[in-house]
């Protein structure tokens, strides 16, 4: 069975309403870019703190440490997706839910 998600963004504090599409390629793309973290396994809800180049990642409700490497994997590649949406001119802080249904 294909696995479903919902996803929620907030970027600079405000809600960004997604539409389906970029819903699902969202959620996937950072939830199988979590997944490949230690401490992640079993992903039911994710939660994606993004701030002045730091990550913080909860994962079921318990915080997944994270090296430079994997934090600046994670930075770059969320920044540059939402970067691309419309109306966003910068990102200075991102908040990204993600709920496997």
């Amino acid at each position: 069975m294909k696995e479903s998600f919902e996803a929620n963004l907030w970027i600079n504090g405000a809600s960004v309403e997604l539409n389906p599409f970029v819903e699902e390629f969202l959620a996937r793309t950072v939830a199988g870019a979590v997944r490949t973290l230690k401490g992640a396994e079993g992903m039911q809800t994710l939660d994606l703190h993004l701030e002045q180049g730091d990550v913080r990642i909860v994962v079921n409700g318990n915080e997944v440490p994270l090296t430079p490497f994997p934090n600046d994997i994670i930075v770059n590649t969320v920044t540059a997706m939402a970067s691309c949406l419309k109306g966003v001119d910068s990102v200075d802080n991102l908040r990204i839910e993600i709920r496997v249904v």
